[in-house]
């Protein structure tokens, strides 16, 4: 296994001053986040313009010693799903981002659900259900033009029929595409009370490509420090050592998120890394 962090939890930096800290506390490698919000300059640019920009960043990144190990795909909150013409948006915005998961020379696209009637709505669960699937197919197809894998994500929101990891494994079943797996979230699987080692155990390691780890208090998606909340971290560790889990254990917070007293944030920083790679069982 390798550990990652999130690339948003070293902000305070520029790019590549960033990507030698994170290298020097002890990572592998990053989530790539630029892709999560479309309404910037980077998908202002031409196709030719977007690729020059990330592979600029996919150099320094692999100049810092670190590789990409996976990207977020766009997401925005509340979500916009509604209609045929969002849909459409969407589809367009998401196989832009195989494209550029593909420029950057990382294997793995995170995305979550499609919600067509809000995040917290339980409303015609097989509409939700078909829409999803048709648009998923779609996208595994891009995928694999693009030699890009879709990693689905479950989701936090109680009432939305696709948050459990089980109706999550069901649509890659349905989707059946070697380029469409699974991104387990930990702090996800928290707030639905549900044990992020039995989601690692569920998926295996046929479905299970990427991870989301992080901590809450089981009552709302708080991206907690791992540690820090109700999560089980020595069963999910055995977990991913049980399924042969080879992929990367990628922190989806950052101690800048709850440094607000001075603390030592490089200490914390390092303290957080070395958390990560006993998770992985690296330490």
């Amino acid at each position: 296994m390798k550990t990652g962090i999130v690339t948003y939890a070293y902000y305070r930096f520029d790019t590549a001053e960033g990507a030698r800290v994170i290298k020097d506390h002890g990572y592998d490698g990053v989530d790539y986040q630029r892709l999560v919000d479309t309404e910037t300059e980077l998908f202002a640019l031409d196709e030719r313009g977007f690729e020059v920009a990330l592979r600029a960043d996919a150099a320094i990144y692999r100049d810092a010693g670190l590789d990409i190990l996976q990207a977020h795909g766009p997401w925005r909150y509340p979500p916009r799903d509604a209609t045929v013409a969002d849909r459409a948006e969407r589809f367009e915005k998401m196989s832009r981002a195989v494209r550029g998961v593909a420029y950057l020379g990382c294997p793995y696209l995170v995305i979550h659900p499609l919600m067509p009637f809000g995040s917290h709505s339980d409303r015609e669960p097989d509409t939700q259900w078909e829409i999803n699937l048709e648009f998923m197919s779609r996208l595994a197809e891009v995928g694999r033009e693009y030699k890009v894998t879709v990693c689905f994500e479950n989701m936090p929101f109680r009432e939305l029929p696709l948050s459990p990891v089980s109706e999550i494994l069901r649509m890659v079943k349905a989707v059946d595409s070697d380029f469409f797996g699974v991104c387990l979230d930990t702090g996800h699987c928290a707030v639905l009370g549900h044990s992020p080692a039995d989601g690692v155990r569920l998926l295996g390691k046929k479905h299970l490509k990427t991870l989301h780890v992080h901590d809450n208090g089981g009552e709302r998606d708080s991206h907690w420090l791992p540690g820090t909340g109700v999560i089980d971290w020595s069963d999910f560790a055995a977990s991913l050592v049980e399924i042969g889990f080879e992929g990367a254990v990628s922190v989806e917070t950052g101690v800048n998120r709850f440094v607000t007293d001075g603390s030592d944030t490089d200490s914390r920083e390092r303290e957080l890394a070395a958390y990560a790679r006993r998770l992985a069982g690296l330490e």
